[in-house]
């Protein structure tokens, strides 16, 4: 990852792999490495904290004076690329997530404590607002009554929220609130604050409303008040829309386009890749996909590494350049 993004920002993205030869994992283009790999992290506001979550085992939300000791070790290993989420208690949230962008939110704390101490760490940082609205929906409702989005009002909230990450240090922002528009007014507010030529974007282009975020609303506290988010995010059924929301992202500026939930929706992978064939695709392998091969393993059904491997293929097979995924560390 960290040495696409290098390639991104200097223009010189180089694509192509050789040849399948024989089944051997030195020769096969499909392999998965810690060059494809990208490690969520949860950030919470607490002090000297480690919070263990039972809805997705072998993940925790860390305190930011805590989460350097827990990345140590990976990056001792090889890791080199996180995406922070923040987690902050109901005292901070409000109607406008305002704690999104205030200095105390724990993702802007945590970017250069990071940085700092692991300055070859690729370090993205995820942008919405849903971790810090009083009603847990990814952008501004409006005030009418009427539970709908205000969606001029979110897409400036939204690239204000971009603005601050990137100030903090933030090598990647990566916008997942699915407003319309809000890639462009990132790009935009980047370029207003001479910060565009040093900050990736990576949209979550294609994210469709699944039931496969269950463990993560759980982990970022983030699960709506009312209602839900298919008025924003994109029917399962409908392939057409997000292939068109792909390419939309990259006219409006997007370094790299994401699909969300992938395992369900590799079929959206691979047209994407067709189409673009030259820009850098990622998946997030997401929580209920991975709590659910954790429980079945668990179960006994399949060993854990085995599926693990099968499954990473299949997501470079499909055309995935990167692949966020909490499995990272057993990778």
């Amino acid at each position: 990852v960290k040495n696409l993004i290098n390639s991104l920002m200097s223009g010189s993205l180089a694509c192509g792999a050789v040849p399948r030869t024989t089944f051997h994992p030195l020769v096969d283009k499909w392999r998965v490495t810690t060059d494809n790999l990208m490690l969520p992290v949860f950030i919470n506001d607490l002090h000297d904290n480690v919070e263990p979550l039972s809805s997705l085992p072998g993940t925790s939300r860390y305190s930011v004076d805590r989460v350097n000791q827990f990345l140590k070790p990976l990056v001792e290993k090889g890791l080199e690329a996180v995406i922070l989420f923040g987690v902050v208690s109901p005292c901070f949230k409000n109607d406008l997530g305002s704690f999104a962008d205030h200095e105390d939110n724990p993702v802007i704390k945590a970017v250069p404590v990071i940085s700092q101490e692991f300055p070859n760490l690729l370090v993205a940082t995820d942008v919405c607002l849903c971790g810090y609205t009083s009603h847990g929906h990814c952008g501004i409702v409006k005030t009418d009554g009427s539970g709908a989005i205000d969606l001029p009002a979110s897409v400036e909230r939204i690239s204000e929220v971009a603005l601050a990450y990137a100030k903090a240090g933030a090598h990647v922002v990566a916008p997942s609130d699915m407003m319309k528009g809000r890639v462009a007014a990132i790009d935009s507010i980047l370029r207003k604050n001479h910060l565009r030529s040093c900050v990736c974007i990576m949209s979550y282009a294609a994210k469709f409303a699944s039931a496969f975020y269950g463990p993560f609303r759980d982990a970022a506290k983030s699960a709506p008040t009312f209602g839900d988010r298919r008025a924003y995010q994109l029917d399962p059924t409908d392939n057409d829309s997000a292939i068109k929301c792909l390419a939309q992202d990259v006219k409006e500026g997007a370094d790299i386009i994401m699909v969300k939930p992938a395992l369900s929706y590799l079929d959206i992978v691979s047209q994407g890749k067709t189409l673009l064939p030259n820009h850098p695709m990622a998946v997030y392998n997401v929580s209920g996909e991975c709590a659910m091969l954790i429980h079945a393993s668990n179960a006994g059904t399949f060993k854990l590494q085995t599926i693990l491997s099968e499954v990473m293929t299949s997501f470079r097979r499909a055309g995935a350049n990167i692949v966020i995924t909490y499995f990272t560390p057993l990778l």
